[in-house]
């Protein structure tokens, strides 16, 4: 075969491949991306049974080279965070004293607890909040709540079913937000069709990592059609709500390579970690393990 013919056979095999190669899963090689972990809790409980030091090594240990956390109350992500500013990114979560999940929207002294530590600290969300119930009584407040984030451009990180998301973005629809674990308790269907209809509605994965992976070849073939077609907003995380889940912290992440190494790299790294660099405008490398 002549040279030029053996070089036009040799380019067009390469063209072709090409395609198959970008579809190919990322396998193995999912261990060397770093992981962005967008559902990140430092409770109080947390305190002492893991002290700040220990949590940056847990990251460290699981390739985890950055970190969106809220705590309970917001004293311990401001301890992550002054320990390790390069690997945290704050978020204000409303919870304190005797203000809770149940009862913090009918708190009288939320919105000047927000205001101030919003105004002491440097969060980029305000979150993860609870809205376990629409109530008509509570627009005032979560307009507010709009509005101090809308005023310093950071999201909402909202744990909430899909009318109350619905029902934010009637308030005003271009407030930015986070969906908690994928709207925990929502159907794969009914999350497709809330990620559809408002298409900048962001979502963090987190406890969902064993609904997406069937443990064998594939994924679940209703959260397979999510990550595709939603694959520039969403992101993976823990959820270490308990001191339980900082115990198994390794096998959570582990559990989110597992299912990531089945995507393409080019989906694989944008749930890993590049949606959450656009997000909050940080760089996301695994230069970063090891250092503060």
């Amino acid at each position: 075969m002549p040279p030029f013919a053996r070089a036009f056979a040799l380019t067009t095999a390469l063209a072709l491949s090409a395609p198959a190669l970008a579809d190919a899963p990322i396998g193995d090689a999912i261990q060397s991306v770093p992981i962005f972990d967008a559902h990140v809790h430092y409770k109080e409980p947390a305190w002492e049974a893991f002290p700040v030091p220990s949590v940056i090594e847990l990251m460290d240990r699981s390739g985890v080279a950055m970190g969106l956390v809220s705590s309970t109350p917001d004293e311990g992500t401001i301890m992550l965070w002054e320990y390790a500013p390069n690997r945290i990114v704050p978020e204000l979560r409303p919870y304190h004293g005797d203000v809770n999940s149940g009862n913090w929207t009918q708190s009288e002294t939320i919105v000047g607890y927000l205001e101030d530590r919003l105004a002491r600290y440097p969060h980029q969300g305000i979150g993860e909040f609870h809205i376990h119930r629409l109530d008509p009584f509570d627009e005032p407040l979560f307009r507010e709540v709009i509005r101090m984030a809308k005023e310093r451009d950071i999201y909402l990180h909202v744990h909430t079913g899909a009318a109350a998301v619905a029902w934010l973005y009637e308030l005003d629809p271009e407030v930015k937000m986070i969906w908690a674990h994928a709207g925990l308790g929502e159907s794969a269907r009914n999350v497709y069709r809330v990620m559809e209809a408002f298409p900048t509605l962001m979502a963090d994965t987190s406890l969902r990592e064993y609904e997406i992976d069937t443990s064998g070849d594939g994924l679940n073939p209703e959260w397979q059609k999510i990550i595709y077609a939603f694959q520039d907003r969403l992101m993976v995380g823990s959820d270490t709500w308990v001191n339980g889940q900082w115990e198994d912290y390794a096998e959570i992440i582990a559990s989110n390579r597992r299912w990531l190494a089945k995507l393409p790299r080019d989906v694989a790294e944008k749930i890993a970690y590049r949606n959450a660099e656009r997000a909050f405008g940080r760089e996301v490398t695994m230069d970063l393990i090891g250092k503060k």
